[in-house]
């Protein structure tokens, strides 16, 4: 947790869209927090996250617009957390989300999936049907070491969930050049993991709280600051490597 996910997901999305490329971004975290970061409004939504494992109602599901151009978005609430709570399978199982997702990528270019930061039923789920998996990693001493537990994970899940499942990229993220040690750790995650890791490196900035308070991406928040612009980056990289 802490390391930029939502952030990371909100914004790429909103990034690729902007490049016109036609976005779903899809909330897999009960807490909320990228429907919050997208979403003013307190109502109920007709559709969620959860309606995703119930195949049968694939042909109604709707997505809700954006301010963000060619950007949808999947909300959640806390009620996805009854897939946990019910023996996990009360809207059926991740076989279902597969068959789900494999009819509703073809309305899209990418599908951005925000999981939650514990490696649960709702977060193994989505990773089944997912074809890569972008690593933030926030630019601390302890980073290295929980990278190295991360990919036994990974490999554990490649392993018995998604053979087909690929690290798309390391991204580094909350870098602050006023300290000598984030240059540092950058080295040696580079050192580690090579031609895994992203060239764009997300830097520190206010920016990303308060566009987050307004319920908007940065791009659309302030599209000069230094956020927007590196997320501006990454989504060319994504395009660039697919």
């Amino acid at each position: 947790g802490g390391v930029g996910k939502t952030t990371t997901s909100v914004n790429l999305a909103a990034s690729l869209g902007v490049l016109e490329k036609k976005v779903l971004l899809i909330d897999a975290d009960p807490q909320g927090n990228t429907t919050a970061s997208l979403i003013s409004s307190t109502r109920p939504f007709i559709f969620e996250t959860i309606d995703l494992f119930n195949y049968s109602n694939v042909e109604s599901i709707e997505f809700l617009d954006t301010d963000s151009p060619n950007l949808k978005l999947l909300p959640t609430s806390i009620n996805l957390i009854n897939l946990e709570l019910t023996g996990k399978n009360l809207y059926g199982s991740n076989v279902e989300l597969k068959k789900t997702i494999e009819i509703i990528k073809k309305q899209f270019d990418y599908i951005i999936i925000d999981c939650g930061p514990s490696l649960n039923f709702i977060t193994t789920s989505f990773l089944s049907c997912a074809d890569s998996l972008i690593i933030p990693v926030q630019c601390e001493f302890n980073a290295l070491n929980g990278l190295h537990k991360l990919f036994s994970v990974i490999k554990t899940i490649i392993c018995s969930y998604n053979s087909k499942l690929e690290i798309e990229g390391i991204l580094i993220t909350m870098y602050d050049k006023r300290l000598v040690f984030s240059r540092v750790i950058i080295d040696e995650i580079i050192k580690h993991f090579d031609t895994l890791v992203f060239k764009t490196i997300i830097d520190r900035n206010v920016k990303i709280s308060e566009s987050q308070s307004h319920c908007k991406a940065l791009i659309n928040y302030d599209a000069t600051c230094i956020g927007a612009i590196k997320y501006l980056y990454l989504a060319n990289e994504i395009i660039e490597k697919n």
